[in-house]
């Protein structure tokens, strides 16, 4: 049976041609972990910590700035003393409890639909920059042109999951505006899933009536497609915009991260067990509310960790710190039975330099370990998320690949006609021309494109290039190569009639807005 893309164009044989030549760089599947976890907990801390995060909720309370939400809490039976909510441990995990462990995403293209939560995961580029490291690596603010470049970047890398939404912000449009520009260009050169701008509840809104656009109202009530983000103001504070926002997706089915925003050491204790029991309530919290918003509404437990430097004030990557939070994360997310996100490849670095690679490396491999299930800012991220890099893009995705590879486990399919290879060569031997090698080299070891390993006479014959440039210039490739997954002319027509009147209505506006 042929399955048409949705929202995409279908019309002959010079049109399925297109749409393969499209998916020449096809996506890697949802991650399905095939290795141990790293849980640094033994089953005393974790109930430990949890019940550490229940006194908290019941005697210190969570604030939530918005009305609506305090009123909803009121008819929940939640003790509510002017903004703070004191929440009933019962009551808590009662709530969670409705929350799906797994889900599959569905994307326009059903090939690229991804199963999600307990043992699968998936790789989601960096989103929310001011600022872009470019194809001359220069430092500069981006435009709509750019975010469409890491879209389209987005759509060819194997290893990303989705196009995301705000990778970089495009300063030649309007903030007030942005949200459905930026929406409309996750959906136009990339029919993976994406995710859904939280910057205001009406905004919010905006996105959800653009997917309802491209998917259908009725397949939205069933099918998640698109992810919003909802960031906390610890310590224990949830605002109106990110409450409104939350209510927009799990009304409309859609899931929902939660995110407690951790500068730790600044706006929690400067210890990582007390930081991971703040941070939990926040979570909580928030996952809770989103099952009085529509119960069974998928929601992701979430967060943004960082330490700070206690010399600058800075946030810092790629501490040990994070990864301990990590694992101490996954541990807990997997005791309420949710999936949960994490951010990856994180890099302080001013350049696309040793530091970041260190960074970002040390952070993967935490993150992997740790079985995350959303596994945001996966590409491109530096200088603590003020830029994204055009190099450092498609090497982190490149990484990430590698990290799935080793996260799958151990191929077993081929011993027994490897262990006949070591038969066949005998003593002093070797393999490169046997036909088990031969059938089996191009999936054996995983090869980098990115790295050179050639010796360095090689290096130097070829010119002597270092991975910045080697970067840049298979961005330039890429881009050159892409070719776009139309959307439905009548799709794509009734997308630019949302937009065209909305923006109309909506006064320009001069505030940036981040989402992490």
């Amino acid at each position: 049976m042929n399955v048409d893309a949705v929202g995409t164009t279908r019309c002959g044989r010079g049109a399925r041609r297109a749409i393969r030549q499209t998916h020449d760089v096809k996506m890697l599947p949802s991650l399905k972990r095939g290795i141990p976890l790293t849980e640094p907990m033994d089953a005393e801390q974790i109930a430990r910590i949890d019940a550490a995060s229940m006194d908290i909720l019941e005697n210190v309370g969570v604030v939530f700035r918005d009305e609506i939400a305090l009123e909803d809490w009121r008819k929940a039976g939640a003790d509510v003393r002017g903004e703070t909510v004191f929440l009933d441990r019962a009551l808590v995990r009662e709530l969670i409890s409705t929350i799906p462990e797994t889900f599959t995403y569905h994307a326009r293209n059903p090939a690229n639909n991804l199963p999600f939560g307990k043992d699968h995961s998936i790789f989601i580029p960096m989103t929310g920059a001011p600022f872009i490291r470019d194809l001359d690596d220069q430092r500069r603010n981006p435009t709509l042109d750019d975010l469409a470049n890491f879209h389209k970047l987005s759509h060819m890398l194997p290893a990303m999951h989705s196009s995301a939404h705000h990778i970089v912000e495009p300063y030649d449009h309007a903030i007030s505006h942005r949200h459905l520009r930026i929406t409309y260009s996750s959906m136009k050169h990339s029919d993976k899933t994406f995710m859904g701008m939280t910057t205001s509840p009406k905004n919010a809104e905006d996105v959800l009536d653009m997917a309802a656009i491209l998917f259908g109202d009725e397949y939205l009530k069933t099918r998640p497609v698109v992810t919003g983000n909802c960031n906390g103001n610890s310590p224990l504070v949830w605002d109106e915009t990110m409450l409104g926002a939350l209510r927009a997706f799990s009304r409309r089915n859609q899931p929902v991260l939660c995110s407690p925003f951790v500068l730790g050491g600044a706006n929690t204790p400067a210890s990582v067990a007390p930081t991971v029991a703040q941070l939990n309530v926040e979570a909580l919290s928030a996952l809770a509310y989103t099952q009085l918003i529509r119960k069974g509404a998928p929601a992701i437990y979430g967060h943004y960790l960082s330490t700070v430097s206690m010399k600058s004030g800075a946030p810092m990557a790629g501490t040990p710190e994070i990864s301990l939070m990590n694992m101490m994360i996954g541990q807990m997310a997997r005791f309420y039975g949710v999936p949960w996100r994490t951010s990856n490849t994180l890099g302080g670095a001013k350049t696309f330099d040793a530091q970041a690679g260190y960074e970002s490396a040390t952070t993967l491999m935490a993150v992997m370990m740790s079985g995350a299930n959303y596994i945001w800012h996966s590409a491109g991220w530096n200088e603590a998320g003020m830029h994204c890099s055009m190099a450092k893009f498609v090497v982190d995705a490149e990484q990430c690949a590698m990290a799935y590879r080793m996260t799958q486990g151990i191929n077993w399919d081929d011993f027994e006609e490897g262990l006949a290879a070591v038969t066949d060569v005998g003593l002093g031997g070797h393999y490169l021309g046997h036909p088990h090698t031969l059938e089996n080299f191009q999936r054996a070891f995983f090869m980098p494109e990115l790295f050179d390993n050639n010796s360095i006479e090689q290096w130097q014959a070829e010119g002597g290039v270092e991975i910045n440039e080697r970067a840049l210039t298979l961005v330039r490739t890429m881009l050159g190569e892409y070719e776009e997954p139309k959307l439905d002319a009548g799709v794509n027509e009734a997308l630019l009639d949302y937009i065209t009147p909305r923006e109309r209505e909506i006064p320009a506006a001069d505030a940036l807005n981040q989402e992490y």
